[in-house]
């Protein structure tokens, strides 16, 4: 084959340092938009993100020329330079050290991408803990195992 395709889509999630309530509403939009933007800059066009004050989801198409863990790093860090650099708040921003990425089949592109625009609502019924908990259930994961 002389050709090659790819089409490799990551719902990822990470939280606040100690799911501290940090990325407030007046600030959101910016530290999504400049996610997105690093992501693009990677090769990595978000299609969604969002999330709540202490945790993020977000979907993209992965570059094949780069690693989850390496995109994932690279976005957790800029964007907490970022928010610190620009005082978007006033307490000292991080992420937590852990993240998921689950890979998405282009079938269930419009479902995570609904879920996702939907965190709000989503929320106002089940915690980030019961959520995650939920997530790594249907991807048939060990808590212990996956660290």
């Amino acid at each position: 084959m002389s050709h090659s395709y790819y089409k490799i889509w990551i719902h990822a999630v990470w939280a606040t340092k100690e799911r501290t309530p940090l990325i407030y509403t007046a600030v959101e939009s910016q530290i999504h938009e400049f996610i997105s933007e690093q992501l693009q800059e990677l090769g990595c066009p978000a299609k969604i993100i969002n999330g709540m004050p202490d945790h993020i989801h977000c979907l993209f198409r992965l570059n094949p020329q780069k690693s989850v863990a390496d995109v994932i790093k690279q976005i957790k860090g800029s964007s907490s330079h970022f928010v610190n650099q620009h005082d978007l708040i006033v307490d000292k921003f991080a992420w937590q050290t852990g993240y998921s990425a689950f890979s998405v089949s282009e079938s269930g592109v419009g479902v995570v991408y609904q879920y996702i625009k939907n965190q709000k609502t989503h929320h106002q019924k089940k915690s980030f803990q019961h959520e995650y908990e939920e997530i790594i259930r249907v991807y048939g994961l060990d808590v212990e195992k996956n660290g």
